[in-house]
């Protein structure tokens, strides 16, 4: 098919085309003339021809656009053509990778293995190990290994425990046990058995580097000193100990022995608990420990243990105790600065830089060997045995004394520690103990032979301000336990000696007449005779003298300038000596026992005085009279309980026996039953039934508060009786005599009225007789009241009982006499006026003699 045939182009059709109002005229060409139709047609051929031209462009631009067209077109299905491919040529890069991954992985696991075979052979020539026979056997010499490069040898040891980790986990748990213990080759043993034998066999010979460099030094260093020193056959001085060698040259080698420690333990930290390679560190750092601990313990034990000597010789057990213990102090934590420069981690450690009087000096000072311990102050101790010496008569001084010395110790604790506890390692603190158990030792043996228990608790009291003063850094807590130790012993012995001399000066005591000389005691005299102690053993008899040499303390009182305190002391010296021995005593113990055991001994020792208080006013009955008697009891129950009451305790226990009243029927019962089961294991067992039926406990209160209550009560009572009765005189007898009578009459007065003891002039020579001794009597109850008992309001107290029952008694002596008829029985007219009038008067002036007493 052919193209359609373009339009005619002719240049009239043209002309009409763009023209066509031309069309509407009838136009001839051949009117026209020649030139305008020659211009015309030359205008339009020229037309025709630009006409064509721009068709021509046309065609081409046309013929362009759809070439471009089409060239965009194939780049458009190139494009995706190559989008397509770039994916996948990335989908199988990455699959290139994934499979280069796995392609390295599985090469490393293939590899890995060679690696630790190739550390186990080679490692072998750096650590001194050559392996002959065949690996059979493991030869040792010198490694070309050195220790202190750190990063070469840290690479050794990590090679060693990598591979024993390795191969450790192909062997069996009994026979990798086994390996690492004897070492020795196996032929039976696996591939891995065996290396896992030979990297042991490496990393012993790794180690045993280290323990050269570390324990081997350590000893040698120790040697060394002992030599240049004589030691232990000659000790050090306590004061130039901290400058001696036994210091600097430790010193000296604890950076490089420290960097070492902590190469080791990074090792056991990095490997974990559960890694088979981690108990060979572990035993290397407890071998490192013991030998440090081993090498100081010998350094210093014997000047520690002279230094004690030397002060319990200079100033005595109390002076000793205190100046050891701060010695003790400072020795433990100069020793924990030390043990940690050895092994503390130093990045958990503040350095100082400064040097501190009395203080260590950091560690970068130190490092060469060379540097020198700032030396003890030379009067420290003179200065500690001043107190001391101030603290034997004044016991007040103590805190000030104990204050003086707290800053150096803070201070050095705060130096020391942060948050490193390396420390707290059981050796070490085993070491600073076996140290610390000299001053144990040493007051021990003196502790024994001490009988005074003023110096048994000035012992107790200086150790337990130390023990507090060590209780407050962690670095001295070995001082702390040793003190705590000797302060046991200490109290041990001073119960012993309390409980000795309560037993001698109040149980077993045995009053002689000087000693129960009432009122003579109180009036000044002085007694002459001996003190009886029966102690079961032979009789033994110590004169005044002797027992003024116990007390000592109480000066007498004619040469004591004070008044108040001769005063006192003679009112202390009057005091019933049982009385006196246990309070004295319990006021010397009462701060420095146990509250539990002071309890239980002032619980026995009041017993024991109430009843020597007891036995005591039965003598003086018979040898001064019942006031004197009645008067002495009241005034020792009345101390006693008074000087009690500031100790705030109970004094109440509960006592339990075993009674075996019911053994005989038990064993009886036991013998008849036929078939008793001796082997039951449950609640019939015959041998059980026997304990639980033969066999009980009686627990039994005692309350000796309440005993001392009421033995005060009972002393008041029937001293309240017999001064009434004292008073009345006959008329006691009098009302006892009417009361009997109406009782045995049941109730009727007929045989009151007609008792002999009722005539008139009898009962009228009864009251006139008692008013006449009234006089002296009152005078003889004030005398006795005002020597006994100097408070006036206690004397008050028990006189207010005594006028009350003094006038119930006039009470009833007057209602028996009224109840007589007037005539009977010699009653005339006027007597009973007369009786009563006396009995009134009798009644008034014993009335005002007390309230006049009263208010003196």
């Amino acid at each position: 098919m052919c193209p359609p045939k373009p339009p005619s182009l002719d240049p009239l059709s043209i002309l009409h085309r763009r023209h066509p109002s031309n069309n509407n005229h009838n136009y001839n060409h051949d009117d026209a003339p020649p030139a305008i139709l020659a211009a015309t047609l030359l205008q339009t051929h020229r037309t025709a021809a630009a006409l064509a031209t721009l068709l021509r462009s046309a065609a081409a631009l046309r013929l362009a656009l759809r070439a471009s067209l089409n060239i965009a077109d194939d780049l458009s299905r190139r494009h995706a053509d190559l989008l397509r491919h770039s994916g996948e040529l990335s989908a199988a890069a990455e699959r290139l990778q994934h499979e280069e991954a796995v392609l390295t992985r599985r090469a490393e696991e293939i590899g890995r293995p060679l690696k630790h075979y190739d550390d186990v052979d080679g490692i072998g020539a750096l650590v001194g190990v050559s392996w002959r026979e065949g690996g059979r056997v493991a030869v040792r010499g010198a490694g070309r290994m050195d220790v202190d490069e750190e990063e070469e040898f840290l690479g050794v040891l990590a090679g060693v425990d990598e591979a024993m980790e390795f191969f450790g986990r192909g062997a069996e748990q009994g026979q990798r046990q086994r390996l690492r213990q004897w070492r020795e080759y196996d032929a039976n043993a696996s591939g891995s058995a065996e290396y896992f034998r030979r990297a042991c066999v490496l990393q012993d010979a790794a180690l045993e580097l280290l323990r050269v460099a570390v324990a081997d030094r350590i000893s040698v260093t120790s040697t060394q000193i002992q030599d240049a020193l004589n030691l232990p056959k000659v000790p050090l001085k306590a004061d130039k100990l901290e400058a001696s060698l036994v210091y600097t040259r430790f010193h000296g080698i604890s950076k490089r022995t420290n960097k070492l420690i902590v190469m080791v333990r990074r090792r056991l930290d990095a490997l974990g608990d559960e890694s088979v390679a981690a108990v060979g560190y572990e035993d290397l750092l407890t071998l490192c420990r013991n030998t440090y601990c081993g090498a100081r313990e010998v350094l210093l034990t014997s000047t520690v243990r002279n230094h004690m000597e030397v002060l319990k010789e200079r100033h005595g057990l109390v002076g000793m105790t205190r100046l050891a213990s701060v010695f003790l102090i400072r020795l433990c934590t100069v020793e924990t600065a030390l043990y940690l420069d050895f092994f503390g981690d130093p990045d958990k450690r503040r350095h100082p830089r400064k040097k501190v009087k009395g203080t260590l000096q950091s560690n970068e000072e130190e490092d060469d060997g060379e540097g020198n311990k700032s030396e003890e102050d030379g009067n420290q101790e003179a200065a500690v045995a001043q107190q001391q010496q101030q603290q034997n008569s004044n016991n007040n001084k103590n805190k000030n004394s104990n204050n003086n010395k707290l800053p150096a110790a803070s201070t050095l604790a705060s130096q020391i520690l942060s948050e490193d506890s390396t420390y707290r390692d059981a050796e070490f603190q085993s070491m600073l103990g076996g140290l610390c158990s000299s001053l144990h030792k040493t007051i021990r043996r003196g502790l024994v032979s001490i009988l005074d228990l003023d110096v048994l608790c000035q012992v107790v009291s200086v150790l337990r301000e130390e023990r507090s003063v060590a209780n407050k850094s962690p670095t001295t807590i070995a001082a702390a336990r040793a003190v705590s130790g000797v302060i046991q012993d200490a109290q041990e012995r001073l119960i012993f000696c309390a409980n000795t001399a309560l037993h001698k000066e109040v149980v077993r005591f045995k009053p002689t007449p000087a000693d129960l000389n009432y009122p003579g005691k109180l009036l000044g005299d002085k007694p002459k005779a001996a003190i009886v102690i029966d102690d079961g053993k032979k009789d033994s008899t110590e004169s005044f003298t002797e027992k003024q040499k116990e007390e000592s303390k109480y000066p007498s009182a004619t040469t004591d300038s004070n008044d108040a305190v001769a005063a006192q002391l003679r009112v202390y010296e009057s005091w019933f000596p049982p009385m006196r021995s246990v309070l004295r005593i319990l006021s010397k113990i009462f701060r420095v026992v146990e509250p539990r055991v002071f309890e239980d001994i002032a619980l026995q020792s009041v017993q024991s005085c109430t009843k020597s208080l007891k036995e005591g006013s039965v003598y003086i009955l018979r040898a001064s009279g019942q006031i004197h008697a009645d008067l002495f009891l009241v005034k020792h129950l009345l101390i006693l309980r008074e000087q009690l009451s500031p100790f705030d305790i109970q004094l109440r226990s509960v006592e339990r026996q075993l009674d075996f009243s019911e053994a005989g029927k038990a064993v009886s019962r036991f013998l008849a039953n036929r078939n008793r089961r001796l082997f039951s294991m449950s609640t019939e067992n015959a041998l059980v039934t026997l304990l639980r039926e033969g066999v009980s406990v009686q627990e039994s209160s005692v309350d000796s508060k309440r005993d001392l209550e009421d033995c005060l009560r009972s002393a008041c009572n029937d001293f309240i009786e017999h001064t009434s009765s004292s008073l009345l005189g006959p008329i006691a007898i009098f009302v006892d005599q009417c009361k009997n009578a109406v009782g045995s009459g049941s109730g009727s007065t007929d045989v009151l009225i007609k008792a002999p003891f009722m005539n008139a002039v009898l009962v009228k020579g009864v009251f006139t007789k008692a008013f006449e001794n009234l006089d002296g009597e009152l005078e003889n109850v004030s005398k006795q009241m005002n020597l006994y008992l100097e408070n006036g309001a206690t004397q008050s107290i028990l006189m207010k009982p005594v006028v009350r029952k003094l006038s119930r008694s006039l009470d009833e002596a007057r209602r028996f006499v009224g109840e007589v008829p007037d005539g009977a029985n010699n009653w005339e007219e006027g007597a009973k006026e007369e009786v009563l009038k006396i009995s009134e008067t009798f009644e008034a002036k014993v009335k005002s003699a007390t309230s006049k007493h009263g208010s003196r």
